[in-house]
């Protein structure tokens, strides 16, 4: 007998307890007969003032992410989709690797990290046009920055820039205005990227992405979009959708 909603599929998410933006737009992603069942990263809303106080986050994250993981695996899914980033990319693309291995070890099913979603739909759109260049946007301190350029230099692309907007505490990620995020595409874009990419689960930039991507012409790839499309890939789910960018629609 199968799950009589998810009877494709179940998918485990987990998140940080902070974030308010991965369930609403992970909802919007999902086909029918796929279903998400949520699980949260407990951590607290602290400041975020620099790199000491954005790197103690990361450790909160870093202590409470198995028990997550233990927590959503109760209701037997059958893979895990990690809504949180900054940890993926963390110390490069190696241990990236290192890391996704120890989640999918705890687990004992496959996980979707966003870091390897960005690597994949870079790919993707790679097979219809090279991309060298990428300009990058987060909601992070400079250290969060710094590790997403080391993740995409150690996987061969140049960083034109990192735009960290710094937000205050892990909550108000959720809270940037939309007119700032689009405001920072276009800043990023005056460097002459191939793609445009955007890290931090909690800033709601899905909708933006997809009216961006049209705007500019090039790939605009926001990590809530890639990471829960590499899921669906990933289970041999190729359900195509219109209305979230060429990347749900055409790959």
């Amino acid at each position: 007998m199968v799950d009589t909603l998810g009877y494709r599929k179940k998918f485990g998410v987990i998140a940080p307890s902070t974030n308010t933006v991965v369930e609403p737009e992970y909802a919007q992603l999902q086909p029918e007969g796929v279903t998400n069942h949520h699980s949260r990263i407990t951590i607290p809303d602290d400041p975020i003032t620099d790199d000491q106080s954005f790197e103690a986050l990361i450790e909160a994250i870093r202590q409470n992410t198995m028990a997550a993981i233990d927590s959503v695996m109760t209701c037997a899914p059958d893979y895990v989709v990690v809504g949180m980033s900054a940890e993926t990319f963390w110390d490069g693309a190696e241990r990236a690797n290192e890391l996704h291995q120890e989640f999918e070890s705890r687990a004992g099913v496959g996980v979707a990290m966003g870091s390897h979603a960005c690597r994949a739909a870079l790919d993707a759109y790679g097979e219809e046009k090279e991309i060298k260049r990428i300009g990058v946007l987060t909601p992070y301190m400079p250290v969060g920055d710094r590790m997403v350029e080391q993740f995409f230099s150690d996987i061969g692309y140049e960083v034109t820039r990192v735009i960290g907007l710094k937000s205050p505490s892990p909550l108000m990620i959720a809270h940037e205005p939309e007119s700032k995020l689009r405001d920072a595409v276009l800043e990023l874009d005056q460097d002459g990227p191939d793609a445009i990419i955007q890290c931090g689960t909690n800033l709601a930039f899905m909708r933006i992405a997809t009216e961006a991507e049209k705007q500019l012409g090039k790939p605009v790839i926001a990590i809530n979009t890639a990471t829960y499309w590499y899921a669906l890939r990933q289970n041999s789910i190729s359900d195509q959708t219109s209305g979230f960018g060429r990347l749900l629609s055409d790959w």
